[in-house]
């Protein structure tokens, strides 16, 4: 009897095939993302979706939408699949259909998941325990410093940190999870391609080595103000829980903290002073019923993942020595958090805890304008 095992030629042109087909789907035009998911539920595959009538589409979607899908593929179709094609064939690069088995259930699992998913670098980062950590673009450099030590600490407590690339918070999330275990998962709202902001090229280029950088989006897709918010969706989506550490009232970080929630996520965020803008918007969510976080252990407790040794917690206590050091630094008048780095020469992570030592120590006051002041005692 023939042996008819397929061969490892055939393989490669079913998973080319299979290819074509999602991002001919993908790409169709006039067919939106929810209209593409309403087909596959009705014909099971992208396949079978263009071997079906116009009728038989049109009674699911949009004449226009039928007829699109009916038209033969555009040269500008043929040349985006063989640069997909070629992007590809890179052993750090990946594209998952939405029916691999390799694609990330959590995400799978949402509404609207995304049809392809475009990955740079360790794809099996997108399988760990996760934890979304996002803030303002502008954010103060305590924040900064917030973001950068719980993401530090969680990731190494195994904890796979996924932010969104952009300035501000995100990129100090993405900095701190690089020092862990856990590592970090950046969305971005471009072609996995690109680089986005191009501040933040030297951190991404690091992402795309030790971590994983994600994208819903074609290659060589430029930045749109509309990419950023649809994105947030996934990053919630890759995530047992959002961490908003600072966000003004009106803020972006908003909108992924409460599709977090739709999606049945863990909402944290930090408090602030009553007095800062940027806290607005984290004193908001948690009148809203997001935890009020001070530790990252606070954080592994509610996803039930073990808490952190003293050995790997970053926010373990300073010493006594450290603390009293900071002290001499500080003076007696109010101090911005810059000047405090300049003159401690301390990371901001160190820096962010000794703060908030002093501070439950009762030495230390924060004030508006992002500044600190020494205590009398």
């Amino acid at each position: 009897m023939q042996d008819t095992a397929p061969t490892p030629a055939s393989r490669r042109d079913d998973a080319t095939a299979q290819l074509r087909d999602w991002l001919r789907l993908e790409q169709a035009s006039r067919v939106g993302r929810r209209s593409a998911h309403v087909l596959l539920r009705a014909f099971g595959s992208p396949r079978a979706i263009f071997e079906a009538s116009q009728a038989a589409l049109a009674a699911h979607v949009k004449a226009s939408a039928a007829r699109a899908l009916c038209a033969p593929p555009s040269p500008a179709f043929l040349q985006l699949l063989d640069a997909t094609l070629a992007w590809r064939e890179h052993p750090a690069h990946t594209v998952l259909t939405l029916d691999d088995p390799a694609y990330p259930q959590a995400l799978a699992n949402i509404p609207d998941p995304p049809l392809l998913l475009y990955i740079r670098g360790r794809r099996e980062l997108l399988t760990r325990p996760a934890l979304a950590i996002v803030g303002s673009r502008n954010a103060t450099a305590q924040g900064k410093a917030n973001a950068q030590a719980f993401a530090a600490a969680l990731s190494r407590a195994g904890v796979c940190i996924v932010s969104g690339l952009a300035l501000g918070i995100d990129a100090a999330a993405h900095e701190g999870a690089l020092q862990g275990t856990g590592s970090t998962v950046a969305v971005v709202g471009t072609g996995a391609d690109l680089f986005y902001p191009a501040r933040n090229r030297a951190l991404a280029e690091t992402i795309a080595r030790d971590g994983c950088i994600v994208s819903e989006y074609a290659l060589g897709t430029p930045p749109s103000s509309g990419n950023f918010p649809r994105r947030n969706r996934i990053i919630s989506g890759l995530s047992a829980g959002v961490l908003v550490v600072e966000a003004a009232a009106q803020s972006g970080s908003l909108i992924t903290a409460r599709v977090a929630g739709e999606q049945g996520r863990e909402v944290f965020a930090l408090p602030g002073s009553i007095h800062a803008p940027l806290a607005k918007g984290c004193h908001q969510l948690i009148r809203e019923g997001a935890r009020l976080t001070e530790t990252a252990n606070e954080i592994l407790e509610a996803l039930r993942i073990s808490p952190l040794t003293p050995e790997l917690a970053s926010s373990a206590p300073p010493t006594e020595t450290a603390c009293l050091g900071l002290l001499s630094h500080l003076g007696h008048e109010p101090v911005d958090i810059d000047t405090l780095l300049l003159r401690s020469k301390s990371s901001v992570g160190e820096l962010s805890l000794g703060l908030l030592a002093l501070e439950i120590a009762g030495l230390l006051e924060r004030l508006p304008g992002g500044k600190v002041q020494r205590l009398q005692r």
